[in-house]
């Protein structure tokens, strides 16, 4: 597929790129690069997802106020391809894809507020 990117795109492009430079290590790039699904080793994992954590964008698709990026469609799809071409890891999408946004949809105040920041941090899996 093409997609005629507008400026605002290709240097968001270029962030992501600059940003998997400096933080996707080799080991990383070989834990990715031998995943062979969805569900890579737990250690990598959990690093990548700190990683990510700290820049913002460990559950870029959840709302923003619950730690979510609110980017654009063409911006998740950007960041999504950019992760695959770049050997990153798999964050296991258990708790970032499936609970967390079951949790913003259907859970208690109680149960958002003990859940939902501990998901991106890694610290619930």
């Amino acid at each position: 597929m093409s997609l005629d990117l507008s400026p605002a795109d290709l240097a968001f492009r270029d962030e992501v790129r600059a940003f998997l430079d400096a933080e996707l290590t080799e080991d990383l790039r070989l834990a990715g690069h031998l995943c062979a699904g969805v569900y890579c080793d737990r250690p990598p994992a959990q690093k990548w997802l700190s990683i990510l954590n700290r820049r913002g964008w460990a559950v870029p698709n959840w709302p923003v106020e619950y730690g979510g990026c609110d980017w654009s469609v063409v911006q998740r799809y950007i960041f999504a391809s950019e992760l695959v071409a770049a050997d990153a890891p798999p964050v296991t999408p258990n708790a970032t894809g499936m609970l967390g946004p079951v949790l913003i949809a259907f859970g208690t105040p109680e149960q958002k507020a003990a859940y939902l920041p501990r998901i991106p941090t890694g610290e619930d899996w």
